[in-house]
């Protein structure tokens, strides 16, 4: 419920008080905030009494008399600089010409009504004030809000590349500087850890490209029949290295084929994503298990691991952007915390949803739902 400040300002009494016995009972709807508003209606018989009242506490709107009689509704505009401020004036006037109304717009008014007026006239004339208020307003908040969430993505952003690069740069420094002596091997396990945080930060911005295609709707997209069993077996091999390495093993449930009308590169985002997750923050000797179902158009993905696992609180900051999940048993686990955002912005393109039921040192289990796409892709949102 949206409660708007309305003063009226007239040296004449009757249209002060008819003013504020037609806005006092007067409810609108506005479809644009889903809310209703109401009014509150104050008075003022004279331009000296409104600046006061405006200085003291500025209206939402004002309902202000063009012919006051120590000084016009044109000449009380510019004393309260009515442009510089939220407030929208409506001027109202028995000498209702042309040239009055471009003038009074000239002096910030917002809209002109001529005297004498039914109440549905007024009321449609504040009608409309008070939406372009509101909207103005949410247009501000909007923008304001934009503003934040980029000064936070460019904080985030630079604190996850500062760490590598400085890890980078005395990795540098020590062997321009000699350290170790001039034996070559001496370095090796330095250059590989270099090695290791110039991929992190290769990875970090191929999902930052991946999340600002998807967002922007840039991605140029391509709906063709998937085989999404195919797509998983393929994350399954990226990963297959590393798994073995520590004796993970990966296990693929399905009832082949699983097919759905998509495209291939986004189906790969959300395997790769969640199968690469699977494997990084497994326990030695765990277990992955991929499980694809179908019903009709909808597609279901499943993957569980035997690994580290995480609290409620935890999982419920998961699907953020830059938010990975930092304690002990993860401080050596290297990550941009943009995958599973990504995935979340895929599945809603694809009308579906993702989730992740998990126990700290049990397990997750990630569950993804897309619905097949119709021979026209579905705009990302």
């Amino acid at each position: 419920m949206y409660n708007l400040r309305t003063l009226v300002v007239d040296d004449e009494l009757g249209m002060r008080l008819g003013i504020q016995k037609a806005l006092s009972r007067y409810k609108m709807q506005l479809a644009e905030v889903a809310a209703e508003v109401g009014f509150i209606v104050e008075m003022a018989e004279s331009a000296e009494e409104a600046i006061e009242k405006i200085n003291t506490d500025r209206p939402d709107i004002l309902l202000l008399d063009y012919k006051l009689p120590s000084m016009s509704g044109l000449d009380l505009l510019e004393r309260i600089n009515v442009q510089e401020s939220e407030m929208v004036t409506i001027m109202i006037t028995a000498y209702a010409t042309l040239e009055a109304a471009v003038l009074a717009i000239k002096k910030g008014a917002f809209d002109f009504l001529a005297k004498p007026f039914e109440p549905d006239e007024l009321k449609k004339a504040v009608k409309k004030a008070a939406q372009n208020l509101i909207l103005a307003r949410q247009i501000r908040k909007l923008e304001q809000e934009k503003h934040q969430v980029r000064f936070q993505f460019i904080s985030v952003l630079g604190h996850e590349l500062k760490s590598p690069l400085n890890a980078i740069e005395g990795y540098l420094n020590i062997m321009h500087e000699r350290v170790a002596g001039g034996e070559l091997k001496s370095y090796d396990e330095m250059i590989d850890r270099s090695v290791v945080r110039i991929q992190g930060m290769k990875k970090m911005i191929a999902d930052l490209l991946d999340l600002t295609r998807i967002e922007s709707g840039q991605k140029k997209r391509e709906i063709v029949e998937c085989d999404v069993c195919a797509i998983a077996k393929a994350a399954i091999e990226s990963m297959q290295t590393a798994a073995s390495a520590r004796n993970i093993s990966i296990k693929l449930n399905a009832d082949e084929p699983v097919t759905m009308m998509a495209d291939a590169g986004e189906i790969e985002i959300v395997l790769n994503n969640l199968v690469t997750n699977a494997v990084k923050y497994n326990r030695d000797s765990g277990q992955v298990r991929i499980t694809l179902k179908k019903e009709k158009n909808l597609v279901k993905i499943t993957v569980s691991d035997t690994g580290i696992g995480m609290s409620a609180e935890e999982s419920a900051m998961l699907f953020k952007e830059f938010v990975r999940i930092k304690n002990e048993k993860t401080r050596h686990i290297d990550g941009s915390g943009l995958g599973l955002s990504i995935v979340k912005k895929i599945a809603t393109i694809y009308n579906g949803d993702v989730n992740v039921t998990s126990q700290p040192n049990v397990g997750s289990t990630f569950n993804v739902r897309l619905h097949s796409e119709e021979s026209k892709p579905t705009d990302p949102v």
